[in-house]
């Protein structure tokens, strides 16, 4: 159902404006997320065209004869892709049935409690795995997945898919530190013990040649987010709210594939363009107010948040998940040690590139230890709203949190301390049902307001 929707939307580009307009009055749930991605032009119709592909990657896999693995977000693709492995990451299967579906995913959600998972467990997995549970999508041969920081929620939705379904299970771990010779060992050795797994299940061995492929995409694809990360630094932002959602959704999906690339590419050269006239990159060319999202956004029908962003020209400067890492983001500028480089020199080394990679995927580097120890959740959240120029920070989450439930009004606490105005938004970012998407803007534009953060005069939000 999802790649079908997709495919037709992927192809709507390529008529006339009239041909465009009359099939948007047929699709009436879904012409405003068709249209938010299509104002924007090459960078969107590419990410409809990826969204497809992906889709129709993961459908047609059993058919060309290649493995299934359920996924997580937090999983760096490049390894799966370097052994043909498809990876059918749930969380952006749940992401794609909320934005698409009128219903959204209530059903899935419910069923995994009506076998017996906890409801109390995170909905970004749960959104998608009752319908795998369900036996409404592909079986996967196998999971493999990666606990991002403390989130037991998110590891025990992969372990009870894999007692349910009956499939071989991986779960790279992580020390409760990330830098220095201990930990950086931990993780090479968990990484090729994920490997040696992958041998086992797929039946194959690592070939050079195709990992030295995936890297070289990967290596690029690194470039071109820190290109995109250091655009977010001008006064206004010059990149457009979607981009944030755009960049950490394909790159869960497509990380170390050439579709990818392409998209990346294509939003650095938009962004440019806009960046050169100084102008923000909403559709009214103005920006009001910047905002930093130090955990996930808010994944409702027709993806309206970011329409919402756009239409009261507040800039996104990006949030925990597109926070990848990398020794030459700017905001690895003097911590070295916390960023990761690719590096193509031989086998041995892009292995542990990899391996670093993954260690530093968004949440696993900022959350797996106390919120304000040393290169975690509270210095990197401090840190990017300074280097970013926030005007205030928002905090959207799932009921599931525990993780991050458990120290976020601490987070604001200290934030606040630091003169950063920080909200924090009782959701769930992928169940409409805890919270409706009016009662969610009506507190957003009640915090502006009071904290008279918006910059022209007068200015009220648009719900």
């Amino acid at each position: 159902m999802i790649w079908s929707i997709l495919d037709h939307a992927a192809k709507l580009s390529h008529g006339s404006s009239k041909e465009y307009n009359d099939l948007l009055e047929l699709v009436p749930h879904f012409e405003d997320v068709l249209d938010m991605f299509l104002k924007q032009g090459e960078p969107g119709e590419l990410f409809l065209k990826l969204l497809a592909e992906y889709t129709a990657q993961c459908l047609n896999a059993k058919k060309e004869g290649k493995k299934v693995c359920l996924t997580s977000f937090s999983v760096a693709t490049p390894i799966l892709y370097a052994f043909d492995v498809v990876p059918l990451c749930l969380e952006a299967y749940t992401v794609l049935g909320t934005i698409i579906f009128k219903r959204g995913t209530g059903q899935f959600l419910d069923y995994c409690c009506e076998l017996g998972f906890t409801e109390t467990s995170c909905s970004a997995q749960r959104g998608a795995l009752g319908a795998f549970l369900a036996g409404l999508a592909i079986r996967p041969d196998f999971v493999v997945c990666d606990s991002p920081g403390v989130c037991d929620s998110n590891a025990n939705s992969f372990a009870f898919a894999s007692a349910y379904l009956d499939i071989p299970f991986y779960q790279l771990n992580y020390p409760s530190t990330l830098t220095g010779k201990r930990a950086e060992t931990y993780h090479r050795k968990d990484f090729r013990n994920l490997i040696g797994f992958l041998e086992e299940h797929t039946g194959t061995v690592l070939n050079e040649d195709k990992l030295a492929g995936v890297i070289d995409e990967t290596k690029r694809q690194d470039e071109l987010i820190c290109e995109l990360t250091e655009f977010n630094r001008l006064i206004p932002v010059p990149v457009p709210a979607l981009y944030d959602l755009m960049v950490y959704g394909a790159k869960t999906m497509m990380n170390g594939i050439r579709q990818f690339t392409e998209l990346l590419e294509s939003m650095v050269k938009k962004v440019t363009t806009k960046a050169m006239l100084s102008v923000s990159g909403s559709t009214s060319t103005r920006e009001k107010a910047r905002v930093l999202l130090c955990y996930i956004g808010h994944y409702t029908t027709d993806a309206r948040f970011w329409d919402w962003l756009d239409r009261n020209d507040i800039s996104l400067l990006g949030s925990i998940l597109c926070t990848f890492w990398q020794e030459s983001a700017s905001y690895a500028k003097g911590r070295s040690e916390e960023g990761y480089r690719i590096d193509d020199g031989g086998l041995d080394a892009m292995i542990d590139s990899l391996a670093d990679q993954m260690s530093r995927m968004p949440m696993i580097k900022s959350i797996r230890g106390p919120y304000d120890a040393p290169d975690m959740w509270l210095e990197d959240s401090l840190g990017m709203a300074r280097l970013l120029h926030a005007d205030f920070i928002a905090y959207f989450s799932t009921v599931g949190c525990r993780n991050t439930w458990s120290s976020v009004k601490l987070l604001t606490r200290d934030l606040e301390q630091q003169s950063i105005p920080s909200l924090l938004l009782f959701v769930d970012a992928f169940d409409d049902r805890v919270a409706s998407w009016e009662a969610i803007t009506g507190r957003i534009e009640e915090f502006i307001q009071v904290r008279g953060i918006m910059k022209q005069s007068g200015a009220r939000c648009s719900a």
